[in-house]
């Protein structure tokens, strides 16, 4: 299962760009083509994939909101090549930093749903005691 969609793109990016990014082709289509979009974010997932590989068994069953992010950042900066602008340049960047913690073990990849339960030192108590000076000493 793909970390991110065509309608995860759209969502993130504007379908306007997209459709300027991957309707490169003739004939053109004057719309989005799908195939590009997918490819580009399957280049994504395969790119996620090595760095988890690792250390989880993939296909993930489930995963953190932060892998589509990621996924998104990554598929955008293929789909600009060499017209990459800073903050695509940067967020793809902060991808890899991601990806390579997570590889490295400083970072666990566990969707919200998976998360074990935090265990605690149990309920807080506080006891005020009694005065030690006041008017009457």
């Amino acid at each position: 299962m793909p970390y991110a969609t065509q309608q995860d793109m759209i969502d993130r990016f504007g379908s306007p760009r997209l459709q300027q990014l991957t309707d490169i082709e003739e004939p053109l289509l004057g719309a989005i083509r799908p195939a590009v979009i997918a490819a580009k974010l399957a280049d994504a997932d395969a790119e996620i994939d090595g760095y988890l590989i690792g250390r989880y068994e993939l296909p993930l069953a489930a995963w953190p909101a932060i892998l589509k992010v990621h996924a998104c950042s990554i598929c955008w900066y293929r789909l600009l090549g060499s017209s990459a602008d800073e903050p695509a340049r940067r967020d793809y960047e902060d991808a890899l930093a991601y990806l390579v913690k997570v590889a490295r073990g400083d970072v666990v990849v566990v969707a919200p749903s998976a998360a074990p339960p935090v265990s605690g030192a149990g309920a807080v108590l506080f006891d005020a005691g009694s005065k030690v000076f006041g008017r009457e000493s």
